[in-house]
């Protein structure tokens, strides 16, 4: 067998000779084509890994088109990110279905009018195969921008188009945003409360327009003091009380669209002397687990499967990247996917 140098990378002929097989078979495998005997494909990644054989992401890039990487872009601030246990949950979920896709994930963030240039240069640039995209607000141009490049996109949440924009060339996953919050209304009626508010999001998102509507779709006069519009920050949910506290202080229920403002709330109704759920009963919006579970007294929450919603998105992209349109001219999305909601009780409501 001919020596190798020390020092040298094993190459693609090294692993073919270690795994008794031809350089293509070897090539189906590393690329994860499916064409490959079980037992064959497990010699080879044997191989590789006895080798310590490194894929030369050049030439690959030059035979498959593709970068095995994708841009992940979010709309928010990059210091909300990583304190908010909703985009931790979100952003766990799509970097395990990467991982398991052999694509690696590139951070974006989106914080003020100047970086949609930098972004879309970045973007168009062919740096990436596609794009994940969460927390839009309405009229967002990155819908647009994606589209006009023919760039392949999976979005987090049903953007809010504007005018001239098709429906249909957008794929996204979702939550039943509107019939969870329409859950955690009635259950609140059922509990006998007659006074109760709601503390929205920001309502330039459509999630948030989604469970202001399914507030509306039980108490469809609900007078405007019974509604705060918070942030989906802690202490936009808990000004937001305070607000609704001096607005309708004989209210006797609250529906808060998010349990980090729930959280929030909670602090501000101990600090005006109100029981929950004595007082008031408190119902939130996401089953963030360890903070519902941990708020005085626990949250009754509606939960959707946050990081399950990160691997659908990563999954949908994945499976466009790796089967193309067949031309130019195919424009269709993927489906879209909504997720289901279920109401999860404790001692809040």
């Amino acid at each position: 067998m001919k020596e190798r140098l020390v020092g040298q990378r094993p190459t693609l002929e090294d692993v073919a000779r270690r795994a008794g097989v031809s350089k293509s078979t070897v090539s189906r495998v590393i690329n994860g084509e499916p064409r490959v005997r079980a037992a064959v494909a497990e010699r080879i990644r044997e191989a590789v890994a006895e080798l310590g054989y490194v894929p030369n992401q050049a030439a690959r890039r030059l035979v498959t088109r593709r970068n095995n990487a994708v841009a992940v872009v979010v709309t928010e601030p990059q210091n909300r990110l990583f304190v908010d246990p909703y985009f931790d949950c979100h952003l766990r979920g799509i970097r395990q279905e990467l991982v398991r896709h052999g694509v690696q994930p590139v951070l974006l963030f989106i914080e003020e009018q100047d970086d949609y240039p930098r972004v879309s240069n970045f973007l168009g640039g062919g740096h990436v195969d596609g794009a994940l995209l969460f927390s839009l607000r309405a009229d967002d141009p990155l819908p647009g921008m994606v589209e006009q490049m023919g760039l392949p996109a999976v979005f987090g949440g049903r953007p809010g188009l504007g005018a001239g924009h098709r429906s249909d060339v957008y794929t996204y996953v979702d939550a039943d945003n509107r019939g969870g919050a329409r859950e955690a209304v009635r259950h609140l009626v059922a509990l006998g409360r007659r006074r109760i508010a709601t503390i929205t999001g920001p309502l330039n998102q459509p999630s948030a327009i989604d469970r202001l509507d399914g507030y509306r779709d039980v108490l469809l006069d609900a007078p405007p003091r019974l509604l705060a519009e918070g942030d989906f920050t802690l202490r936009g949910g808990a000004d937001a009380m305070a607000r609704l506290l001096a607005q309708a202080p004989d209210l006797d229920a609250v529906f808060v669209a998010s349990d980090l403002m729930a959280s929030g709330a909670l602090r501000t109704l101990r600090e005006h002397g109100r029981t929950v759920p004595e007082d008031v009963a408190v119902v939130g919006f996401d089953d963030l687990t360890p903070l519902a579970e941990t708020t005085d007294p626990p949250l009754t929450t509606v939960h959707q499967d946050i990081e399950e919603m990160g691997r659908l998105m990563a999954r949908l992209l994945c499976d466009r990247t790796a089967h193309p349109p067949l031309d130019a001219d195919d424009t269709r999305s993927l489906p879209s996917v909504v997720t289901p909601t279920r109401l999860v009780l404790r001692k809040s409501a």
